[in-house]
């Protein structure tokens, strides 16, 4: 298990862990900045150069659960893990690679006054021997501010338990997050545990549309980015009928008849990943009583919503729109198109 203490920068995350640890049995702090810290010894210097937070780098978010499985099988018990989540897209990868693991994560959240907040940023004495490094770590962390703000008005809210440590010590912190965690009032996040794969896979979507030919898309909570619905063929499974399943599992609907196939797309490997063959079926118009009908698993999908071909373009990942594109053509020309790579051949 991890206990994951999110929170603005200056919070109090890494004091309030290192208290937890002697709080919960057979536990250990994992701090990922350690990680970001690295990264500039790993890669060409324009990488890091280029950005200007490592966690908007892949390879740290990647590095961040690869390192916790690797604890996890070196030293067992639970992790404590202070550190700064602010893009739910990025709590999406990491929790949901985490989860794929079979990592559990309790989110906990601390929050305090804005007053408090910044009290504490102006007394941060991180670098005593370089004032010029002290005063970019507080300008930092006061740049920082609103976007915690934003985050906590919208999903960190309803995804973390919070913990007010505007008036409490560390210690006092580190003993209301363990007894959130021990009363399970801090639950285990509730996202869908999809394994890893182990070679290529074969997954089928399904786009389902509007009146206004709008395309039906959804938002997982453990991966990045909208997407359509669908999933992984099981073994022995007809593509077209794992499509039908999947959409029935993720959206409540039961699709009346099998639907014609728009697209076929070979994905290529990309190390972690082993790419496959990825089809795209046309599940047809649904009426607005059958809209109103959709219903989420909340551990898979927390959203749903029509998009017009514009508006996916900026919902989805570039590969993903790619071949939603592609399948709209199709579907204007009553053909089925052959990709590689989101790019048709033949």
């Amino acid at each position: 298990m991890i206990v994951w203490i999110n929170g603005a920068f200056g919070a109090g995350k890494t004091s309030a862990a290192r208290e937890l640890i002697d709080l919960i049995p057979n536990s250990t702090l994992y701090d990922p900045e350690l990680i970001g810290r690295a990264l500039p010894l790993l890669l060409p210097p324009e990488r890091p150069a280029g950005t200007g937070d490592h966690q908007d780098l892949t390879i740290w978010r990647r590095l961040v659960v690869d390192t916790a499985a690797a604890l996890f099988a070196e030293v067992g018990g639970v992790l404590v893990v202070p550190m700064t989540l602010l893009r739910q897209e990025y709590r999406d990868e990491i929790f949901g690679g985490l989860a794929s693991r079979r990592i559990t994560v309790r989110h906990i959240v601390l929050t305090q006054d804005e007053t408090i907040l910044r009290e504490r940023i102006a007394a941060r004495d991180e670098c005593a021997d370089d004032p010029a490094g002290n005063e970019r770590v507080r300008k930092w962390a006061l740049d920082h501010i609103e976007p915690y703000r934003a985050a906590l008005d919208g999903w960190l809210a309803a995804d973390a338990y919070a913990v007010d440590n505007g008036s409490l010590t560390p210690e006092a912190t580190a003993k209301a997050i363990a007894d959130a965690v021990r009363t399970g009032e801090a639950g285990v996040c509730g996202i869908v545990q999809t394994p890893e794969p182990t070679g290529e896979t074969l997954a089928a979507g399904v786009l389902l549309f509007d009146e206004q030919d709008r395309v039906l898309l959804v938002d997982p909570t453990y991966k990045p980015g909208w997407e359509f619905p669908g999933g992984v063929v099981e073994r022995g499974e007809a593509p077209a009928r794992a499509a039908m399943r999947e959409v029935a599992e993720e959206t409540g609907l039961e699709l009346a008849a099998v639907p014609g196939l728009l697209v076929v797309d070979w994905e290529p490997p990309s190390p972690p990943g082993y790419g496959g063959l990825r089809l795209l079926f046309d599940g047809g118009r649904l009426t607005a009583a059958q809209a109103d009908r959709v219903l989420l698993p909340g551990s898979e999908l927390r959203g749903w919503r029509f998009a017009t071909e514009a508006e996916a373009a900026d919902m989805l990942p570039p590969v993903r729109y790619e071949r939603l594109r592609w399948a709209l053509r199709a579907r204007e020309r009553g053909t089925v198109l052959n990709l590689e790579a989101g790019v048709p051949v033949g």
